[in-house]
């Protein structure tokens, strides 16, 4: 059921309402909050990012990677909790949320997480890495896309090895850049 109150803080806690993270109200409300775009979606959605609380954090992560207009001021917030979250829930949404805005200022932090100790981080980082490449793709980034196409993970290999393919053109060369 969507949310009665449409006010963002209305919004913001029906979406905290819902137990799943991957939940119809919370994306419901996520949706709204993108095509708002506006300064006060991307205030509270840094004020969630700000909680104590990882179901707020989270949200406050996944509203982020939605504000595109807001990526000069969202960025730096990320890449905060990119360098200091524990949650690896949290660090995959960062990674997402990365991902979604494109902007390879965010890259040094995705290299950062492609190396990390937990498949869905690693994952989180093989999606974004496409993203955040640049043109041309940064020959660091591209060369750690190669390296999490050969994961353990075969799901974390699986998209990297799509996102060289994507990148490249090049499906058959998962080496690195020389």
């Amino acid at each position: 059921m969507p949310p009665t109150d449409e006010t963002v803080r209305g919004l913001i806690e029906a979406a905290l309402g819902d137990d799943d993270p991957d939940g119809a109200v919370r994306w419901h409300v996520i949706s709204v909050l993108r095509q708002r775009d506006d300064l006060e979606s991307f205030i509270e959605a840094r004020r969630l990012c700000a909680a104590d609380d990882v179901t707020q954090r989270l949200l406050g992560v996944d509203i982020m990677g939605m504000l595109k207009m807001f990526a000069d001021r969202t960025l730096p917030v990320l890449r905060y909790l990119a360098a200091s979250e524990d949650d690896v829930m949290v660090l995959y949404s960062v990674l997402i949320a990365f991902g979604h805005l494109a902007d390879p200022r965010s890259l040094p932090s995705v290299l950062d997480l492609a190396v990390h100790d937990d498949p869905r981080v690693r994952y989180g980082a093989a999606y974004a890495l496409q993203h955040v490449l640049g043109d041309p793709p940064d020959r660091a980034g591209l060369n750690a896309l190669r390296a999490l196409a050969a994961d353990s993970d075969a799901d974390v290999a699986g998209w990297a090895a799509l996102g060289v393919a994507l990148t490249t053109g090049d499906s058959d060369r998962l080496g690195p850049v020389v």
